[in-house]
């Protein structure tokens, strides 16, 4: 991981979140399953976001939400991913470049819209997401950009790019890439309902493809339905060099071959919103990681980076992130 230009280059969907606060009777007025993302077309994004009242309109998407996080911290990132030329789309780009991250890939050209995902937010500080991908699933082999990729420590995937073939095609290119150039490859599982419709294929990538892996432990059960954590523990230990699972209010694990490190959670008076709670612990971990501390104050920064995230809306730091390596 030696002279490298980047940390991480980061393959993500290129969202603008549109969150609103609702209780949970909207949530099942709407036929939504509470604390998951399910993906609706153009016609649905309309109607909810009708439906949601006042909402906030703020740059999100997994990957780019741990990109941004690491570039808060010093970090040196760059984001592939693709937007229209639309609002949405300039908010974006806009939004990635000022916080610092390196974000060049070109436009889609078909006029599909910039992806949104409308996002309730229930008292218990509890995301229910529904995406509309829109330009964000029109990433392709080509946008591949191996020059980038091979410039970076770690390559960084997220599960939610794994449902188009397309996206998928470009995932598994770059993965490839980043391998012949000695750029270790990190991923994130992402969401319950990602484990549930690709397991096998996340299955196979753990045992062949990834050096980090994230999940909590919703995830982790998805991936093995029939094993207590405990047992997932067991499995998944030495499958990757790192496993970091999160579990909530309880903390973190980090697995290696020869290691299970248990790291707490950080307590906060108030849990506003859980967006982005993923994300960010990914943030202070590879952050962490790249300057090469213990893997125990990876896991401790990136329990400080979700904790400060969990109390406002949205996915980004409203407070520099960098105050919390002095913390």
């Amino acid at each position: 991981m030696t002279n490298k230009t980047y940390d991480v280059v980061a393959i993500g969907n290129a969202i603008v979140d549109v969150l609103a606060l609702c209780d949970d009777r909207f949530i099942e007025e709407q036929e939504m399953r509470k604390g998951t993302m399910q993906l609706i077309d153009a016609a649905r994004a309309e109607q909810l976001y009708g439906a949601m009242g006042q909402a906030t309109q703020v740059s999100g998407g997994s990957a780019a939400n741990t990109l941004a996080g690491m570039a808060d911290l010093g970090a040196k990132t760059a984001f592939i991913g693709k937007v229209n030329k639309d609002s949405l789309g300039k908010i974006f780009r806009h939004d990635m470049r000022a916080i610092g991250v390196d974000f060049d890939t070109p436009e889609a050209e078909n006029g599909i819209p910039t992806a949104r995902c409308l996002i309730a937010v229930t008292p218990d500080g509890q995301r229910t997401m529904n995406t509309y991908l829109g330009a964000a699933g029109e990433v392709f082999e080509v946008d591949m950009d191996a020059g980038l990729i091979g410039q970076a420590k770690i390559l960084y995937g997220e599960g939610y790019m794994w449902d188009k073939d397309c996206t998928k095609a470009a995932l598994r290119h770059a993965f490839e890439v980043a391998r012949a150039a000695g750029t270790k490859i990190a991923f994130t599982l992402s969401d319950v309902f990602c484990v549930e419709r690709s397991r096998d294929e996340y299955l196979a990538m753990i045992k062949n493809d990834f050096d980090i892996l994230f999940c909590n432990h919703e995830e982790a059960k998805a991936l093995y339905p029939n094993k207590t954590l405990e047992e997932i523990f067991d499995v998944l230990q030495g499958q990757c060099e790192v496993v970091a699972i999160t579990c909530g209010s309880k903390g973190s694990v980090i697995l290696t071959k020869n290691e299970r490190i248990q790291v707490d959670a950080i307590w906060v008076d108030e849990v506003v919103d859980t967006t982005g709670a993923g994300d960010l612990y990914a943030a202070g971990f590879l952050y962490g990681y790249c300057n090469k501390l213990p893997l125990m104050e990876c896991g401790k920064l990136g329990s400080a980076c979700a904790s400060d995230i969990i109390t406002h809306l949205g996915a980004r730091a409203q407070k520099p992130l960098k105050r919390l390596l002095v913390a």
